[in-house]
């Protein structure tokens, strides 16, 4: 007798496909079976059978820009959890060029410390990964190395170029990151700590990239003005070292900006005739980071998520503090950092535009350590199922399942199986015999984010049941087993 038989569930397989009727059986964690339509298994071919009329079952959701490296290290038991309650089960982290490791170190600049000042206590990714896989996190973990902490360790002076030294010394990192199991490299030359690196120094620090084929991640140096220029090197940093390019939270930042995504979506298409290219995008016109005192003229608004100067401020707007204090918004954020913000600088018709896109994944770029923090991190999925497939009709819902399913397993290479060092890893993002039991099972008709700017850690609705690695994990919105995923090595 087998786990877990789910009968009669309209089945997304995560590949784009019509969606169909059918039965889906599971055993350990794998999917052993599905069913023909005129064909159905019996109920008692399982120890469990959950009835799915009416419900889609779909692969788990992967978010594939995170940075969830601290997060799930720590227990999630007995509490609702960001990730779960909205469907993921698995998460790449170590985007925008940080990463929990390699680096030991009690004081971080920003915006490393959006993992926690005192969180970088590994000397090796490899540690890093191993100490993971030991806390059993709650979802599938896939790890990134960072530009940025690699330069934090090895270069004396942050405001200039990486010497040729220095470079040996991030390349060798990245190498033995991947060998440990290291899925690829981020960059972030938009934030101080990184922004004097060059294209050379960047295509020094990642030329281990290409024999293994493994992505870079980019944060472009910039979103706004200059987006253009900023795109081309990236498209000439992937190219120079031959590896696949993912082009991180993609936007346009600045009402000057606003409609340029028919443009820089043109760019993309282009460059992707002749490379490997891909792009992640999180479905608000809204976006998150440390506090930047010169971002803020370009912003409708600014919300504090944290301040180290002024705690109480999270949660409240920045202009609206600055009002009643009668000094500017830019000398206030100069006061209250270090400090974290949420920023309303984007249109709503390039979101529209950028999500719905063929080369494009979702990723909540969620912070999970902000004391306010922007509602992307409890609400990305269903928003996209909610809002903008079932209520805008942007895309249809099994293009919007592919989008943060299939389509993301391919881009990384995990719908694949893979012998390793760890033992087989079985292929994600697809229902498909052998693959792995990462399931959603969701209401069509009511699954929404419910999390909001002024209560942004709501759950979702219509998130029915969640299984990671054939474990049930989450019942609408809480948490059942918080142990139930696997590191997930090159």
């Amino acid at each position: 007798m087998h786990d877990v038989l789910f009968r009669r569930a309209r089945l997304i397989d995560g590949a784009g496909a019509e969606s169909r009727i059918a039965d889906v059986l599971i055993d350990g964690d794998a999917i052993i079976a599905i069913s023909d339509p005129d064909q159905p298994f019996g109920p008692s071919i399982a120890r469990e059978v959950i009835d799915c009329e009416g419900l889609v079952l779909s692969p788990g959701f992967i978010d594939v820009h995170t940075h969830d490296d601290a997060l799930l290290l720590h227990d999630a038991s007995g509490k609702p959890h960001p990730k779960l309650s909205q469907g993921v089960t698995t998460v790449i982290t170590g985007n925008c060029g940080v990463s929990l490791a390699p680096l030991q170190s009690r004081d971080v600049p920003a915006p490393l410390d959006i993992l926690g000042s005192d969180a970088y206590q590994f000397a090796s990714f490899g540690e890093y990964l191993d100490a993971l896989q030991a806390s059993r996190p709650a979802c599938n973990a896939v790890s990134l190395v960072g530009h940025t902490t690699l330069r934090v360790k090895h270069v004396a002076d942050l405001s200039r170029e990486a010497n040729d030294s220095e470079c040996k010394a991030m390349a060798q990192e990245v190498r033995a990151a991947l060998i440990a199991g290291a899925i690829g490299l981020s960059t972030g030359v938009y934030y101080p700590p990184a922004r004097a690196a060059t294209s050379k120094e960047l295509m020094a620090v990642a030329e281990s990239l290409g024999p293994f084929q493994a992505p870079i991640t980019m944060h472009l140096r910039n979103e706004a003005d200059a987006i253009d220029d900023a795109l081309r090197e990236a498209f000439a940093v992937s190219r120079a070292v031959g590896c696949p390019l993912v082009l991180s939270h993609h936007k346009l930042i600045g009402s000057s900006n606003h409609g340029r995504s028919v443009q820089t979506l043109g760019l993309i298409e282009e460059a992707a005739t002749q490379q490997n290219i891909c792009l992640d995008c999180y479905p608000y016109d809204a976006s998150s980071t440390m506090l930047i005192p010169e971002r803020v003229d370009s912003s409708r608004d600014v919300r504090i998520t944290w301040s180290k100067v002024e705690p109480q401020a999270a949660g409240r707007s920045l202009m609206e503090m600055a009002r009643e204090r009668g000094v500017s918004a830019f000398d206030l954020a100069r006061c209250l950092m270090p400090a974290g913000a949420v920023y309303f600088a984007m249109d709503e018709a390039d979101v529209s535009r950028i999500l719905a896109h063929p080369l494009t994944m979702v990723g909540s770029d969620g912070l999970a350590h902000d004391a306010s923090p922007h509602p992307r991190l409890w609400g990305s999925f269903t928003r996209v199922l909610g809002r903008y497939c079932r209520e805008q009709r942007l895309f249809s819902l099994e293009i919007a399942v592919q989008k943060m399913t299939g389509l993301s397993a391919s881009r990384f290479g995990l719908n694949r199986p893979r012998a390793t060092s760890q033992g087989v890893q079985r292929g994600r993002g697809l229902i498909s015999v052998g693959f792995a039991a990462d399931l959603v099972l969701f209401d069509p008709s009511r699954v929404i984010d419910r999390a909001s700017y002024d209560a942004p850690t709501l759950t979702s609705s219509g998130i029915e049941r969640v299984y990671v690695n054939g474990r049930l994990s989450n019942i609408r919105g809480e948490t059942v087993s918080a142990h139930s995923g696997v590191v997930i090595r090159r």
